[in-house]
């Protein structure tokens, strides 16, 4: 194991890998902005390091200053977190070379899976399903209205380096295709300096399902089952749970055997999720891979028993997984809140100080984050200031659970979206388990509708 490991990110996952750390006897080094000098992660590490002034271009994704600091810090491994420049292959590269363990995939891997094309294109050979469109980008208007009519409206257009919802139009007839395409290239262009796009099959009110894929250097790849990740606005996950309540048995087994399927096809090492869209009959189809840590992965943990950020830094180590495929099950169900500094139905930013902060407890209820009472909310970076999780043996406990901790929540001096969650948990669809990718923009113009 390694003796020191820098984190190269902040808030609440910073804290979550040097907790990982500090359990397994190993020191941590944070690095932070001008901005976190007094967050919470840089007070928790052993050592910490400021580099640079707060904006992220000249901090978290500063490659030089980081390089800096491991040097002067004596690092032995990187732990980029997600965001900022985990899934980026070139700093994957650039620590690799430097001499530095990497706690994440190969470079190699992240490069194919990062972009759509070569993903798509590696899964159609992996015997993966995907999704009808294009096999490559489109180059022209004409390009892409020749596949469309071949696969049929609706259609989406996709940045091949895409992510977020950056750089994706959907186009349900063909006068409206050709503007689409020129505005998803130059979205694309400017969100990620690569213009190319590609066209696929729009899937109407699909489930986002992903599921987890924890794989070492000696050719083991397990799966964690899947997450239900259906429930977004604006293609930002809200509130995630495992496992899904739309999947049957028989769909899960192919879903996550395909998953595995997906990862042994590139390489893949250390933890990483496949993303699939899965239709009302079941059908599902491969859209990404995050070659990193999810936000969401507490969920599964609560679910497996499995800690995955100390697999992350046990794979890098070199370590064999000890647990194959049949010693893992599923143990109950598990939701998280994702806890944001917002207003809960407008979503205008609300940072600023944290008069008060009281996390909920009780019997199988876990909060990640790095709020402190009296800690100031800086404006610049991500929303999220919490993930509140609850464990329960089936979903109408962990509903409830889930219900009563919320309600133990407190957050003084900034506004939250724990209304959003309190209300979202009431809903009759979703107690249900009936909702779609769409289901939570639909409910909340229903919701703005009645408040106005």
């Amino acid at each position: 194991m390694f003796h020191k490991v820098l984190i190269a990110n902040r808030g609440e996952i910073a804290v979550r890998i040097i907790r990982a750390c500090k359990e397994l006897g190993v020191r941590t080094i944070a690095v932070y902005s001008e901005a976190d000098r007094d967050s919470m992660h840089a007070r928790l590490a052993d050592e910490a390091i400021c580099i640079g002034p707060a904006p992220a271009v000249r901090s978290y994704l500063n490659i030089p200053a980081i390089m800096a600091a491991a040097e002067v810090a004596d690092a032995e491994a990187i732990h980029p977190g997600y965001g900022f420049l985990a899934e980026n292959a070139e700093f994957a590269e650039i620590v690799l070379e430097s001499g530095y363990a990497w706690i994440g995939p190969p470079p190699a891997a992240m490069r194919t899976m990062g972009d759509k094309v070569r993903a798509k294109q590696a899964m159609k050979k992996a015997g993966v399903p995907v999704v009808p469109g294009s096999d490559g980008p489109v180059a022209t208007p004409d390009e892409a209205l020749e596949i469309a009519r071949a696969i049929g409206f609706p259609v989406i257009i996709k940045a091949a380096a895409g992510g977020g919802g950056r750089g994706m139009k959907v186009v349900r007839s063909e006068p409206a295709l050709p503007h689409a395409v020129m505005m998803a290239q130059s979205e694309a262009q400017a969100a990620f300096g690569d213009g190319a796009v590609f066209v696929e099959k729009f899937l109407e009110r699909p489930r986002h399902i992903e599921v987890q894929v924890l794989a070492d250097r000696h050719g083991n790849i397990v799966h964690l089952f899947e997450r239900e990740c259906s429930l977004q606005r604006n293609h930002q996950k809200v509130l995630e749970e495992a496992p899904s309540p739309f999947l049957d048995d028989d769909t899960r087994k192919r879903l996550c055997e395909a998953a595995v399927a997906a990862a042994r096809a590139v390489g893949y090492e250390n933890a990483g999720t496949v993303e699939f869209l899965v239709t009302p009959d079941k059908q599902f189809y491969f859209i990404e891979m995050n070659t990193r840590l999810q936000v969401e992965h507490p969920i599964t943990e609560e679910i497996t028993g499995i800690d995955l950020v100390e697999w992350q830094l046990r794979v890098a180590a070199g370590e064999k997984l000890p647990f194959r495929q049949e010693d893992i099950a599923i143990r109950g169900h598990a939701m998280e809140c994702r806890i944001n500094a917002e207003d809960p139905f407008s979503f205008r930013p609300s940072p600023g100080k944290v008069e008060l902060w009281h996390a909920p407890g009780g019997r199988s209820v876990r909060v990640d984050s790095h709020l402190y009472t009296g800690y100031t909310i800086p404006p610049h970076y991500d929303s999220m200031i919490a993930k509140v999780i609850a464990h329960a043996h089936n979903r109408e406990k962990c509903i409830r659970r889930m219900q009563r901790a919320l309600e133990e929540l407190a957050v003084l001096g900034v506004t939250t979206n724990v209304e959003l969650h309190r209300r979202l948990l009431a809903n009759p669809d979703f107690q249900r388990g009936e909702f779609d990718v769409h289901f939570l923009e639909r409910w909340l113009a229903q919701v703005l509708g009645h408040a106005g």
